[in-house]
């Protein structure tokens, strides 16, 4: 729109043109084009940290970490998914492979009829979890459909997804903050949190530097936050949690051991099938890698 004055004299004179409330349209493209250029600078940094991640955790070999950046990212189909969704097929005559009942909580390995191998697992829990700032919600439960092994791990390490932190900030009602590599993070005692190599150290004002240490429920917490390390760090990687062996599945969903015997026979993962240590070593020295999986 244009604004008008009247003069004295009863003159109509004609203003600079205006949009909305009056502002002028050239503060008002200018507003726009910087608005542009910021979410322009946004994209960038976050692939150039995304691409800085992904480059350290394919140097560091470490292909469960780097599947889980690229789902977060968008830049991975959910295989998991595409496989429940399809007809299940039935095994070959000649193929061996395992079943799993979620109502009984318990794996057979099969041949044909006979039953090579037996064990009670603790499976999936239910609970949900609303990822903060989306509408997305985590349903802890275990899949159903055919699936199949898609590596073996002996000692394997967790590498826990950020709705782990959310979900033990909610438990023990704490913030939390993400911890960006080259980014410190300034702490109210004068000392930061920062990433030095693939370990996130403390370094106080003093300028000596320590390690921090984070495992399950000891996460790292400073002023009164959790903090998320950055993927590739060793405090982003749980040891012992999956006890000693490990038959994957794919998009996270294992068969594996715990650190907790106790669950096994319960409803209590967040979507895995647990056994006891010497239950998953007997299927890690039988089951091969391309073995279905038939779970119901």
């Amino acid at each position: 729109m244009t604004t008008t004055s009247i003069t004295p004299r009863g003159r109509v004179l004609a203003g600079r043109p205006t949009g909305w409330r009056g502002a002028p349209r050239w503060l008002l493209l200018l507003a726009a084009v910087a608005v542009v250029h910021a979410a322009w600078l946004m994209r960038l940094t976050l692939r150039d940290r995304f691409e800085r991640d992904v480059a350290r955790l394919v140097f560091n070999d470490n292909s469960e970490a780097l599947e889980q950046a690229e789902l977060q990212a968008g830049l991975m189909t959910d295989s998991l998914r595409a496989a429940l969704d399809g007809p299940p097929a039935p095994p070959d005559a000649d193929t061996d492979y395992l079943v799993v009942s979620i109502a009984d909580r318990r794996v057979w390995y099969k041949h044909r009829d006979s039953v090579l191998f037996t064990a009670r697992v603790a499976t999936g829990s239910g609970k949900q979890l609303v990822i903060k700032g989306n509408t997305r919600i985590l349903r802890f439960e275990t899949p159903r459909g055919r699936l199949t092994v898609q590596r073996r791990d002996s000692a394997p390490s967790w590498i826990p997804p950020d709705w782990h932190y959310q979900e033990q900030a909610t438990k023990r009602g704490m913030g939390m903050v993400q911890l960006v590599r080259g980014v410190p993070l300034k702490l109210r005692d004068g000392s930061q949190i920062t990433v030095q190599g693939n370990d996130v150290v403390r370094r106080n004002a003093d300028g000596t530097v320590r390690p921090l240490t984070a495992s399950d429920g000891r996460e790292i917490v400073a002023d009164g936050r959790i903090v998320i390390p950055p993927y590739g760090t060793n405090q982003r990687k749980y040891a012992g949690l999956l006890g000693t062996h490990r038959l994957y599945l794919g998009d996270g969903y294992a068969l594996h051991g715990t650190n907790n015997p106790a669950s096994i026979g319960q409803a209590v993962s967040h979507g895995c099938i647990r056994l006891r240590n010497e239950d998953i070593a007997l299927l890690y020295d039988r089951v091969a890698v391309g073995t279905p999986v038939y779970i119901y």
